[in-house]
């Protein structure tokens, strides 16, 4: 049950990058992504690719957040990258997992902090050189320090 709900979940933040980035390249409004994805891509064969299926709360939730506190998320992120290159310059697919990680770490206290760092890694690794993960790993975890410092602290400090 709980190797399910693990996989279910990685499909859904991976669902959830992949729609970040088409909302972000082709500018897709929120209602036709979630509906494109949800109806077509998610647990669908597509173009000779099978789409796992995935949490589709989990998938609604990352998305709508992430769009909804983007406002939020980014000068986070921004902070945590270096000076000459803001999250605005980052690569577009880039942009879309470091905005997922951020929200699930800002507004998701439900899922461990190291998780959604490995997961957020396996993601960029779908898509990204080596470099470009280990920088996902980097901010990621730079953030996860930030907003939750106390899952980081050793016992008894």
């Amino acid at each position: 049950m709980a190797a399910a709900k693990t996989r279910d979940r990685s499909a859904a933040r991976l669902a959830a990058v992949q729609a970040l980035y088409q909302m972000d390249i082709v500018a897709t409004p929120l209602p036709s992504i979630l509906a494109e994805f949800e109806n077509h891509w998610i647990g669908h064969e597509v173009e000779g690719d099978q789409y796992r299926k995935a949490e589709a709360a989990f998938f609604r939730d990352i998305v709508t957040g992430t769009v909804r506190e983007q406002r939020t998320i980014d000068p986070l992120v921004d902070q945590v990258l270096t000076e000459n290159w803001p999250l605005k310059r980052v690569e577009a697919i880039l942009r879309a997992v470091l905005r997922a990680g951020a929200y699930e770490l800002a507004h998701r206290a439900d899922v461990p902090a190291r998780v959604v760092i490995n997961e957020y890694v396996d993601v960029a690794a779908a898509f990204l050189d080596q470099e470009e993960t280990g920088m996902v790993n980097a901010v990621l975890d730079k953030l996860a320090r930030q907003t939750r410092a106390a899952e980081f602290q050793a016992p008894g400090e």
